[in-house]
């Protein structure tokens, strides 16, 4: 048992069970939502030029937003901006139901809406993840992570198999009509938290010095939380910036998934659901790597997880690309995604317990635009390569670069692989 999942965080803390139990159904929703809006847009302009647009229209406002929404989290309540930015998202999916309801077939008002979700999401997500310190102590964040991960994981896998069955046997109404009862699992659980203000610079919350929190509980940090300020503390904290360069290391430079259709054919001879298995493979291992994730709370030098963690997706990666057995492959894209877990939930702990209270927002925020921009630009590089050489070329030097680019970082930044998160630094 002490392999499986760590579910200490739920049986420990009502506020965290709330809070999971609640971001669990509504992602579930979201990805329903995210299904049915390309399904809608396709089934009205028959142009997949038109579908891919939906993603443009997702990208930047998360991108623009996501700065500015860690900035405004480290400034207000969160507890106040996750319900208003939830309940926004909310009434946003109530007009994608009207809309499909009485027939409207205009492209235009489902690329507003998308950019308008896009934007709450921007908003309520550096919010919740800067709740998570103040509600369970240091040691448990890992396990909390992880069981945020097994969240995320499980809606792209299971949101989209939904939403499709949904909008084949109720139609589109039906998918975003979920998607709002859905949500009401999200703002009951932050509706029954307290206050969740920013605390002042040198004051920590549940995850950091003991009963600090309580010395300053209704003390605002002074001014107004710059975009600047966060992006200036980031750049002169190694430990944090690290994370974000492994990161990047592995969904820039090794990020084989634009290139799945012209791989299911010239390597397998496949077709539509061979590329199918391809982009479930690595969601699959990222969900067993979840499931399985109890050891990852005994595991104290986070810093040298990372490390190895990306390595492991490079090396992953390159080993994919060498095969041209259809099950091998799945084998590694899976062992890739379960990988790209394990460093997700170390990244993610990293700085949650590193980051100062009334940071924590603005690098949430940055954490948002690295997560979301990273695969795209992957996306772009995978392509061009695949283009000036071969799909074949453009994995394997995708995954050797990676794993060059990790080692120089470890290389150039020795104290990274010494982070003990018994002892946090940024």
């Amino acid at each position: 048992m002490r392999f499986f999942a760590d579910v200490t965080p739920l049986r420990r803390s009502a506020d965290f069970r709330r809070l999971w139990c609640g971001n669990t159904v509504s992602w579930l929703g979201q990805q329903m939502t995210a299904l049915a809006v390309s399904l809608q847009v396709y089934a009205i302009t028959g142009s997949t030029f038109s579908v891919g647009l939906v993603g443009l229209f997702s990208l930047v406002p998360l991108i623009v937003a996501g700065l500015y929404g860690g900035a405004v989290a480290d400034t207000v309540d969160r507890r106040a901006l996750g319900l208003v930015s939830a309940s926004g998202a909310a009434l946003l999916s109530v007009v994608l139901a009207g809309a499909a309801l009485l027939g409207l077939r205009q492209v235009w008002l489902l690329y507003a809406v998308v950019a308008l979700q896009s934007v709450c999401f921007a908003m309520s997500t550096p919010a919740r993840s800067s709740m998570i310190p103040k509600l369970l102590p240091r040691e448990q964040l890992p396990a909390a992570n992880a069981l945020s991960s097994l969240t995320t994981n499980l809606g792209l896998m299971g949101g989209p198999m939904l939403g499709g069955a949904v909008v084949g046997l109720w139609g589109f109404q039906a998918a975003y009509l979920i998607d709002v009862a859905a949500f009401s699992a999200s703002l009951y659980a932050m509706w029954r938290l307290p206050s969740m203000r920013p605390e002042p610079a040198g004051v920590t919350g549940p995850a950091g010095a003991a009963g600090a929190a309580g010395v300053f509980a209704d003390r605002r940090p002074q001014g107004r939380a710059s975009v600047r300020g966060g992006l200036r503390f980031l750049v002169t904290r190694p430990n944090l910036r690290i994370t974000f360069l492994a990161d990047l290391a592995a969904m820039v430079l090794a990020q084989p998934r634009a290139l799945f259709p012209a791989i299911a054919g010239l390597w397998y001879g496949g077709d539509t659901k061979t590329v199918g298995l391809l982009v479930a493979a690595p969601a699959v291992g990222a969900v067993l790597g979840g499931l399985f994730s109890g050891w990852l709370g005994r595991i104290h030098r986070h810093g040298l997880a990372v490390l190895l963690s990306v390595a492991g997706w490079g090396t992953a990666v390159t080993v994919f690309g060498l095969t041209r057995n259809l099950w091998l492959g799945l084998l590694f894209l899976a062992l890739a995604g379960c990988a790209d877990s394990i460093s997700a939930v170390f990244r993610t702990t990293m700085l949650q317990a590193a980051t100062p209270d009334d940071m924590r927002g603005r690098l949430q925020g940055v954490f948002i635009v690295v997560v979301a921009g990273g695969p795209r630009l992957g996306d772009f590089l995978a392509g061009s390569a695949a283009d000036l050489a071969s799909p074949s070329w453009a994995v394997v030097g995708g995954g050797l670069a990676c794993l060059a680019a990790i080692a120089f970082i470890a290389a150039q930044w020795r104290n990274f692989a010494r982070y003990d998160a018994r002892s946090p630094q940024p």
